[in-house]
């Protein structure tokens, strides 16, 4: 089944139900108000909110309306966690080949990962704000999962069966802020504003042979300013996967209902596949001619995420925006 928010009903928004096709909707609140509710006690609401989505595509579902993705909020417009990771080595080694850095042999074992912004995220539709051009603004293309409640040391193979729904994010960073971030030995604080959903969340099933192995097995693509930009496999290339990650997450602590476990960007060895950020490609170009000539994003730039099926439909619904200055 696929889920989204309506922009309406609180900070959390109201729960709706989408239909395959993303053309249609339905308020799911006789079931639960919000997502986090239906996570809360997903043993519960999921089998009633696919009744409701059977009903839905099959077009006998009371209430039904057409869908309109200004409407929506993110599918969690905040999320008790967010922890993001980076199980895309070839974006780490080309990085830090760029700056002559070798990789630690603990990043092939161990997953990358930090706390990221999960207080609020942005609709599919809403502008990227940021108060300077020169913090270097890029998007970053990711897949995402999200968990139900998750025991403190669940192994990988446990942690695979708390895994109840797959989107995408756009990640945004702004580059110039990082390096000094990081030169404190503190992790991201400035440098990671909010981040942006995709319209709706699905569950795995609903994926048939593209979720396998606790991996999505298509392509992530990606335009700027409707130029395409990146198309990289999100299958290949990934060292960890899904269920690995949220294991690592869970070691020392439970994942709350609504957790959300980030992929990293999308990056594959084969640099004909695009890039899934600006900072991917300025390295390409780096390790290539010496320096970068991609530019980072500008006000007025705009942007696109989306995964599709093999018949070229949509999944999750992409995620469009702009980037707007702060108005102060």
């Amino acid at each position: 089944m696929k889920l989204g928010s309506l922009k309406e009903g609180g900070r959390d928004g109201t729960l709706i139900v989408v239909n395959r096709a993303l053309t249609q909707a339905v308020k799911a609140t006789g079931i639960a108000p919000t997502l986090q509710a239906a996570l809360d006690d997903w043993s519960s609401t999921a089998p009633r909110l696919n009744a409701l989505y059977e009903e839905l595509n099959a077009g006998t579902a009371p209430g039904a309306f057409a869908l309109d993705m200004h409407a929506l909020a993110s599918p969690l417009p905040r999320a008790y966690e967010f922890v993001d990771g980076s199980a895309y080595l070839p974006h780490v080694e080309r990085v830090r080949r760029a700056r002559g850095a070798e990789v630690p042999e603990s990043f092939y074992v161990d997953p990358l990962m930090y706390q990221a912004v999960s207080a609020g995220f942005l609709g599919p539709r809403d502008p990227v704000v940021v108060p300077s051009e020169d913090y270097g603004i890029d998007l970053e293309a990711e897949v995402v999962v999200v968990t139900d409640d998750v025991p403190m040391a669940a192994t990988p193979a446990q942690a695979a069966g708390h895994i109840q729904l797959v989107g995408l994010v756009n990640d945004v960073s702004l580059r110039g802020l990082i390096p000094n971030e990081l030169a404190k030995g503190f992790g991201f604080l400035q440098s990671k504003p909010r981040s942006a959903l995709s319209p709706v969340l699905v569950t795995p099933d609903e994926l048939g042979n593209a979720w396998k192995d606790d991996k999505l097995h298509l392509p992530m693509r990606t335009w700027l300013n409707g130029q395409w930009f990146g198309e990289a496999e999100c299958g290949v290339d990934m060292q960890f996967n899904f269920a690995q990650l949220v294991a690592h997450a869970a070691k020392t602590r439970p994942l709350t209902a609504g957790t959300i476990v980030g992929s990293g960007t999308i990056a594959n060895e084969d640099t004909g596949k695009g890039a899934s950020c600006l900072a991917e490609q300025r390295t390409v170009e780096t390790l290539r001619d010496g320096k970068p000539t991609t530019p980072f994003l500008k006000f007025g730039d705009s942007l696109r995420i989306d995964v599709t099926d093999a018949a070229g439909a949509s999944i999750f619904g992409s995620i469009e925006q702009t980037i707007a200055p702060l108005k102060r």
